[in-house]
């Protein structure tokens, strides 16, 4: 009978034996996990953009003074961007031009994006070499299309931006930009 009483205080102190091994097991496994996440986390927020390169990510544009056929240029992303109000006239010469005759088929209300009406912005980079085209500042010369010209290669864009003669292979780029007020666009 004292053999049959020893086992059954063996299998209760292994019972124990096991439990105490479980919690040291959690334990240790929580360590390690509080351990590996205070190392990780340092290294990983380290990766995410800084506070400069953040305001450099959008730039806001008040459109509120510029007039019909008048063009402003800005910077975005350190790359010259131009902000025109198309005039009416232009509107329809641009609307009166077939998409699907052009290098790189756009259509104005494209280029416009929804909801736009006449407020086109584009960066101001020619799609050739990269240089920057003229015709977004009073007296320079706008090409044979009266948009832009490229002076590098002689590329000739559009007053949409698009592309019609010379090497450039696609239009001016738009960016992703919103109106966040009547008169102020985000871009970006």
């Amino acid at each position: 009978m004292a053999s049959t009483a020893d086992n059954a205080k063996a299998e209760e102190g292994a019972g124990e034996g096991v439990r105490r091994r479980d919690w040291i097991h959690i334990a240790a496994v929580s360590t390690a996990g509080v351990g590996g996440a205070s190392v990780l986390f340092p290294l990983v927020s380290q990766m995410a953009p800084t506070a400069d390169v953040l305001a450099a990510s959008t730039t806001d544009v008040d459109v509120s003074a510029i007039e019909p056929g008048q063009s402003i240029k800005g910077v975005f992303r350190d790359q010259p961007l131009f902000v025109k109000r198309m005039t009416a006239d232009e509107i329809a010469e641009m609307k009166a031009t077939d998409a699907g005759s052009l290098r790189d088929a756009e259509t104005l209300e494209d280029r416009l994006g929804e909801g736009n009406e006449d407020i086109l912005v584009q960066l101001g980079v020619c799609t050739h070499l990269g240089c920057v085209p003229l015709g977004a500042g009073e007296g320079e010369d706008k090409g044979e299309f009266n948009g832009y010209f490229c002076p590098c290669h002689g590329s000739h864009y559009d007053a949409a931006g698009r592309i019609r003669k010379g090497p450039a292979p696609t239009n001016l780029v738009v960016p992703d930009f919103a109106f966040t007020t009547d008169t102020t666009i985000r871009v970006g």
